[in-house]
């Protein structure tokens, strides 16, 4: 996301806390996906904000050497690795910026796209620092969103992957469900904590049905997060990051690692 998208809900801020733990994972890689190059696209989900270790040349785009992309080609050795993947990204933004290293040559790619069209940012915004009622609504209107627009932007890049990249194995991953219930939490009441989980499994199950459509794979990281979200006491997700705000509400070193890494591997 945007560090515009960040700033506007700074005082919510004030509210969550999180910790991180470390993580690693290991996997075999699909003979198909070794074949070819790897070029990893999307937002700040597979760039690795919240990660650290940002590229420099990478910008604002804040591309991680501990994002899962990075992690799983220092493990592999693919014949080539793209890492084209932006904070912010949008499925517009995909489109226009970052599928030029596509080829006949690709063996493989990775996707995580969707969450920023919803508008994830607002919902956070609006859920920390408004009453249930107004954070219920507007999840509601972000579900709609999702129902109505969010599959035909996805059947976009979904196509445009598959036009440029015939050859390729596409995986797309979800998004982690953000808070575990049930426990003693500053902050978000447990209305809003479920509500915005719940929001977060439909977003999945949208992208999900997409992505079978299109026969790619889809990587669910919910299991690989279970028991590391926010309010945990052992999170793979930052609630605060006062050295960089925008790096709130993304996986640690430990959630890439951990979490979206071995989700990965099992799928590529």
């Amino acid at each position: 996301m945007r560090r515009s998208r960040i700033v506007g809900f700074l005082a919510s801020l004030l509210l969550a806390g999180g910790t991180a733990l470390a993580g690693t994972a290991t996997a075999q890689a699909s003979p198909a996906a070794l074949s070819g190059a790897y070029v990893a696209l999307g937002d700040s989900y597979s760039s690795g904000v919240g990660a650290g270790s940002y590229i420099s040349s990478s910008g604002d785009c804040k591309r991680s050497t501990k994002a899962f992309p990075q992690l799983w080609a220092a493990a592999h050795a693919p014949s080539a690795f793209h890492f084209t993947a932006c904070s912010g990204a949008r499925t517009g933004d995909v489109l226009a910026g970052q599928l030029g290293p596509l080829s006949s040559s690709t063996g493989l790619v990775s996707l995580s796209v969707g969450g920023n069209d919803a508008g994830f940012a607002d919902v956070m915004t609006t859920c920390v620092l408004q009453s249930d009622s107004s954070c219920l609504s507007r999840i509601s209107t972000a579900r709609a969103y999702v129902d109505s627009t969010l599959p035909g932007q996805l059947d976009k890049v979904y196509t445009a992957v598959r036009d440029r990249a015939p050859n390729a194995r596409v995986v797309v991953l979800g998004y982690p469900r953000f808070y575990q219930l049930g426990t003693s939490c500053l902050g978000l009441s447990e209305t809003k904590r479920k509500a915005i989980n719940d929001a977060s499994d439909h977003l999945n199950t949208a992208i999900a049905k997409r992505v079978a459509d299109h026969g790619f794979t889809f990587g669910d990281v919910r299991a690989t997060f279970a028991g590391h979200e926010i309010c945990s006491g052992s999170a793979w997700l930052h609630s605060v990051n006062w050295l960089n705000i925008g790096e709130s509400y993304h996986p640690t070193a430990a959630g890439q690692s951990g979490g979206y890494l071995p989700a990965f591997d099992r799928a590529a």
